[in-house]
């Protein structure tokens, strides 16, 4: 039997764990794939705590956190900001980050997530939910493919000293 997913919005109250469990689901998924000065440069001066605890709450951001058993395990961050180029001025959101800790994987977190990115973009008008993902995540593209999302560009991510290619995907609400 599936341990059910209950989702809601976030609060200021919930900064710090969504803080750990940005940091440690960056590092589980991307550790394998990058060196660890760049991994190390990435997380010390972008991906810090207090950077990700004050985005809880600013202005343009959406959070939805999910919970499994009264425990947090995964979140989805919305933005409110520019289109990229190619989307021109389509009412749209970014689905900025989509989190599940690594034990929960398969276990219906991200979709629930999804679902729920996908509903709120709905209530608020829009017609495109867009996201950017690296062009090597290639579980996190198939999940998305699995969505309807499809690659209309991309774009530069750097990771400590390396540039790497994040494709540019979107899904038409």
């Amino acid at each position: 039997m599936q341990i059910p997913v209950a989702i809601r919005l976030a609060d200021k109250n919930d900064a710090a764990t969504i803080a750990a469990i940005s940091r440690k689901t960056f590092y589980d998924t991307f550790a394998g794939q990058n060196t660890p000065e760049n991994m190390q440069q990435f997380m010390t001066e972008q991906f810090t705590e207090p950077a990700l605890m004050a985005e809880v709450g600013a202005e343009g951001n959406i959070f939805l956190v999910a919970f499994m058993e009264g425990e947090m395990v995964g979140y989805a961050r919305l933005r409110e900001v520019p289109n990229p180029p190619e989307l021109g001025d389509a009412p749209a959101l970014e689905l900025a980050r989509i989190y599940a800790l690594q034990e929960t994987i398969g276990k219906g977190v991200g979709k629930a997530l999804m679902q729920q990115c996908i509903d709120l973009c709905r209530e608020k008008g829009k017609k495109i939910l867009w996201l950017g993902v690296w062009e090597h995540n290639l579980r996190a593209i198939g999940f998305y493919t699995q969505w309807g999302f499809k690659q209309f560009g991309s774009h530069d991510f750097v990771l400590g000293s390396d540039v790497q290619t994040d494709w540019l995907m979107k899904k038409e609400i």
